[in-house]
């Protein structure tokens, strides 16, 4: 039992690196169901910019989801480094695979020290932290750590991409 527990810790402190451009981000590797070249998504209609599609992995249908766009981020076309990580993802009571289309993956690794900051102020510099777990450092770089389950929530993404109310 000890030993499960152990196990469970160090997965946990684990992540996945990827790149948007200059930024790192880093993902759960917990989280993680593989990693694919890209591939054309089906479009969806009346689907939001940053939701590429859908691509058909092994007969199960994969929602794939822009990561630069969903972070507002400018548009990259793809590159010999592009890949999309499929990650399992909480949606209320069920789990669902979905695909995140990123610059580049680095490695599975743990942070410096395994220390995350976190920005326990929402709202602070008019700035919402929903969509970060936090910060840490590998090698000396900021990364970025995403929280998956609220990124993708509906809800969290309707109020990061309305419209800035005019003053």
């Amino acid at each position: 039992m000890l030993d499960q527990q152990l196990m469970t810790d160090e997965i946990q402190k684990t992540f996945l690196t990827c790149s948007l451009g200059e930024e790192y981000v880093a993902l759960p590797v917990s989280r993680v169901v593989e990693i694919l070249d890209p591939k054309p998504a089906t479009r969806l209609p009346q689907a939001p910019e940053f939701l590429l599609g859908y691509i058909d992995l092994r007969g199960e249908s994969i929602l794939v989801v822009d990561l630069r766009l969903l972070l507002a981020r400018p548009f990259k076309e793809d590159t010999t480094e592009t890949r999309i990580v499929v990650l399992s993802v909480r949606n209320g009571e069920s789990e669902m695979s979905v695909g995140l289309r990123a610059d580049q993956v680095f490695e599975v690794t743990r942070l410096d020290d395994d220390k995350l900051q976190t920005f326990a102020q929402d709202g602070l510099l008019n700035w919402d932290a929903r969509m970060v777990e936090g910060v840490g450092r590998r090698n000396g770089d900021f990364v970025t750590v995403l929280d998956l389950d609220r990124m993708l929530s509906s809800k969290v993404i309707a109020e990061f991409h309305q419209a800035p109310e005019e003053t």
